[in-house]
């Protein structure tokens, strides 16, 4: 999106995306994320953080995290969690970063944005450990009703993406046909988990409503249900403006 982030934001608005979270993945990203985020009065943000996955690749400074954190156009500190599918030989480093975030976002008061993949159990074990305060959601989710369950137990969200358009996890089904609408997000995680119709190109925000319409089938509501109380829960949890709000944020 480097060269055409501008042309990705206004589609998104132009097809009824009212807000925009940027979430960084490391240094870098979540610098940029800020530096994009500040161009729009409302309707953008940025989350800051380091991905379990790039764990190795920085020195990451948590003092300076600290600060980047408490700009007034971020709304949350993520990616951050535990990914043992792409970083096995990192479990304790990624257990370390993520406690160090944890710390942050307790101290000040924002929400986490957490990635799990093939660590579960560790990632519960964290969150009891650490006593984490503020809520956050769990982006991406794909696991089953058990451990959904724990998860809605801590207060945390859970979130979904294309994924969901033409994955065959049933299991994942089940979660967003059990769980209460009021704890459930969509997303697109940009650029990949790209939704039917569109699977094959670059995915983007404005893609997101296919999101909708698919939870909208599985739990035999509307998708303008799903679209208000989905986008309801991410202005409550990240305290969002939204776009046809011109104020200053």
């Amino acid at each position: 999106f480097k060269n055409d982030y501008k042309e990705v934001i206004d589609r998104a608005f132009d097809n009824g995306v009212k807000a925009i979270l940027n979430i960084g993945s490391n240094w870098e990203t979540s610098l940029r994320a800020i530096e994009i985020a500040k161009k729009y009065p409302s309707g953008v943000y940025a989350a800051v953080g380091l991905h379990p996955i790039h764990v190795q690749d920085e020195d990451f400074n948590f003092e300076n995290l600290e600060k980047l954190a408490q700009d007034k156009k971020v709304v949350a500190l993520g990616e951050t969690g535990l990914d043992y599918y792409h970083g096995n030989g990192t479990k304790e480093l990624q257990k370390e970063i993520f406690r160090k975030t944890i710390t942050i976002a307790n101290k000040i008061g924002k929400p986490l944005i957490f990635h799990s993949r093939d660590a579960g159990d560790d990632i519960l074990s964290v969150f009891m450990e650490e006593k984490f305060e503020p809520k956050g959601v769990m982006h991406c989710f794909a696991g089953n009703w058990q451990f959904a369950k724990y998860v809605l137990d801590l207060g945390l969200y859970l979130s979904f993406t294309g994924l969901i358009t033409f994955s065959k996890n049933y299991e994942t089904f089940e979660v967003i046909k059990n769980m209460p609408l009021d704890r459930l997000m969509i997303e697109t995680d940009c650029p990949y988990m790209t939704p039917e119709p569109y699977r094959g190109k670059r995915n983007e925000p404005a893609f997101v409503i296919e999101v909708a319409k698919k939870i909208a089938e599985i739990k035999k509501i509307s998708v303008e249900e799903v679209a208000e109380q989905t986008s309801k829960n991410a202005i409550e949890l990240f305290g969002l403006k939204l776009k046809e709000d011109t104020s200053e944020v």
